[in-house]
């Protein structure tokens, strides 16, 4: 010990019993929440009672992982070996939520200079996270987890400092809310679609806007609703990815700060009124392009649209590297679904540096049918859940694979090797052909005839057929604009 120096605190001395109980109090606070979260969890998981066997409560009474339990004793293991760690989230959300609730509780005073900077969701500038889950207490089991809801299609893009935090916080808030669907987050921001009853979309929305990641940034017009709920997605799946939207590029060359011009739909729908116009007179100056996939753009598109017949949006790229030509010194009126994909594609055809100008349509397709449910988009809508598309006008744009009826109700190949999309109608479907091609429809026959069913990924004629990255005829879909 140094001359001089106190000696440290003991035992049995007060600055020692004090720092033993302060550990024992936060080891009891942490062991409450965690069997908390763990009960939190288990309830999510509940059959509601209408929906389980007879003699009140026989049967299936929980629902995890696609499994059934009817005991209470298997829910409780299944979840202790199979979700200890969305559990240790949510109890670390939880405790979170308590002490920032405790900064802000009238006993505790006037708050410090730097705590209160950080409660409204700043520090040094930069927005903190909140961890706050809603208070559903007033709502009952049944109204939060009404088949009867929709689905939220939203993104954000804002500097997030801490995305593993972001990721713990909506994972928790999803299965608070009994909300399925997909959400990725990352340091550029997060990008989710997600299902369940209105009342839990409704209090996940108010939530998403109170957040001070998204204050000022992020707005109830920036969330897509449409008819469906939690029953749209198979699961809940949250994760922190290297880019909201998968375009393959590093956000740090190509950033969504450089993106195009966004249009309203009303503007948007202008402009496509007067391109149509202009193209039937062979005078247009203008590339409508659809920054879609071809299994969507096939479905349901703008008229006189060019449709890359790429089939993931990290191809995209590669497709305007190779039809340079296409977009020297062009307008371009860029559109997706909800209108992400356009953020980071429009950046990219800016950085080549040939378009005249960059324009987007702002929220999308989902957007432009909310207030032109008849206008210059025809065919359905595709959706990446369960539904595959929904529907805004009565046209039916594209045709069964194999006997050519008009037919837009896609079906996954029936080959377990395969799962792409297929378009086949009803009639063909009970002559067997369920398959996306006949290489595909043969192998289904032999892989169900041999025991171990060995999956093969995307091996199909389909896939081999299609060029990655097409070079368009520019003077060919001239000629056939305005057709649609």
């Amino acid at each position: 010990m140094v001359p001089g120096e106190a000696p440290p605190p003991g035992p049995g001395s007060p600055r020692g019993s004090d720092a033993a109980a302060e550990a024992v109090a936060a080891r009891k606070q942490r062991a409450f929440a965690r069997r908390k979260a763990f009960s939190l969890f288990v309830k999510t998981k509940e059959v509601p009672a209408a929906a389980r066997g007879p003699a009140g409560g026989e049967g299936v009474r929980w629902r995890c992982c696609r499994q059934a339990f009817g005991e209470l004793a298997g829910i409780h293991r299944h979840v202790a070996l199979q979700h200890a760690g969305d559990i240790g989230q949510q109890a670390g959300l939880a405790e979170l939520g308590q002490q920032a609730a405790a900064e802000v509780s009238p006993s505790s005073g006037p708050a410090p200079a730097g705590k209160a900077d950080g409660l409204k969701g700043r520090s040094g500038g930069t927005p903190e996270i909140s961890c706050v889950l809603p208070d559903t207490s007033h709502v009952s089991y049944d109204d939060l987890t009404s088949k009867v809801g929709e689905v939220l299609l939203y993104y954000c893009y804002c500097e997030v400092k801490d995305p593993e935090k972001l990721c713990a916080w909506q994972k928790a808030l999803c299965q608070h809310l009994h909300l399925t669907g997909k959400v990725r987050v990352a340091s550029e921001g997060i990008n989710g679609t997600v299902g369940g009853s209105k009342v839990a979309t409704s209090l996940y929305i108010e939530v998403m806007l109170s957040q001070p990641l998204f204050k000022d940034i992020l707005c109830q017009e920036d969330f897509k609703s449409s008819a469906g709920g939690a029953h749209c997605f198979p699961d809940l799946r949250v994760g922190v990815f290297k880019e909201i939207v998968p375009m393959g590029i590093d956000p740090k060359i190509v950033s969504y700060k450089e993106t195009g011009i966004h249009l309203s739909p009303q503007e948007f729908h202008r402009e496509v009124e007067q391109y149509l116009s202009q193209a039937s007179q062979g005078q247009s100056d203008t590339i409508l392009l659809d920054c879609r996939n071809f299994y969507e753009s096939k479905i349901g598109h703008f008229q006189g649209c060019l449709a890359p017949d790429i089939r993931k949006f990290s191809y995209f790229p590669s497709y305007v590297d190779e039809n340079l030509e296409l977009f020297k010194d062009k307008r371009v009126l860029m559109y997706c679904t909800g209108g992400i994909r356009c953020e980071r594609g429009s950046a990219y055809l800016r950085s080549k540096a040939v378009c005249r100008e960059v324009y987007q349509l702002k929220g999308g397709i989902h957007k432009y049918l909310e207030e032109f449910p008849d206008g210059f988009y025809r065919g359905k809508l595709f959706v990446f859940d369960d539904r595959y598309a929904i529907c805004s006008n009565e046209d039916i744009v594209s045709a069964c694979r194999y006997c050519g009826t008009l037919w837009d109700q896609y079906k996954l190949c029936s080959s377990q090797h395969c799962r792409q999309l297929v378009l086949t109608c009803p009639s063909c479907r009970n002559k067997g052909l369920t398959a996306c091609c006949p290489v595909c429809q043969e192998k289904e026959l032999k892989v169900t005839s041999r025991a171990s069913g060995q999956t093969l990924k995307e091996e199909c004629e389909c896939t081999r057929r299609r060029p990655r990255v097409p070079i368009e005829h520019i003077s060919q879909r001239m000629l056939d604009t305005g057709k649609d």
